[in-house]
């Protein structure tokens, strides 16, 4: 069978792609990896309409990516944070890899605003792709057989 012949509706790069595929709905979620948690500094942040932000913020949320926590400053109405839930944090190497690719294809890699590195040593992060196997091998797009199934 070839990958052309594939019946691909039930794709999970185009199921993924359907909740976290959108440039806004990216920019969110780095920032919620960097801590932000509240509608106002998403807003202020990442230079967005309140509507486009609300919009990307519920579909977060109803998608189980994200989870609002309310809150109340003093003097002021409940609000909710934002925070990643455990599914949200499994997409934390894919947007590893994304920053990762910017730095290499993208410009200039010594002006990236973040520089992720091993709490425990200091040494820089990278995402990989290893072989599941014993020998644990690093491997390339052009070391592995994608096979479509029927």
């Amino acid at each position: 069978m070839k990958w052309l012949e594939t019946d691909t509706e039930n794709c999970p790069v185009h199921r993924t792609l359907d909740l976290v595929g959108e440039k806004w709905t990216l920019l969110i979620l780095r920032d919620a990896f960097n801590g932000v948690r509240r509608y106002d500094d998403f807003r202020r942040h990442i230079g967005l309409s309140e509507a486009v932000l609300a919009d990307r913020l519920r579909k977060l949320v109803a998608s189980g990516i994200l989870r609002a926590v309310p809150y109340r400053d003093p003097g002021a109405r409940t609000r909710n944070e934002y925070r990643l839930t455990s599914k949200g944090v499994d997409l934390w190497p894919v947007m590893l890899a994304l920053k990762q690719w910017g730095d290499t294809h993208t410009g200039d890699p010594g002006a990236s605003p973040l520089d992720v590195r091993h709490t425990a040593c200091g040494s820089p992060v990278e995402v990989v792709v290893r072989c599941a196997g014993e020998d644990a091998e690093v491997l390339t797009a052009r070391e592995v057989t994608a096979t479509p199934r029927p």
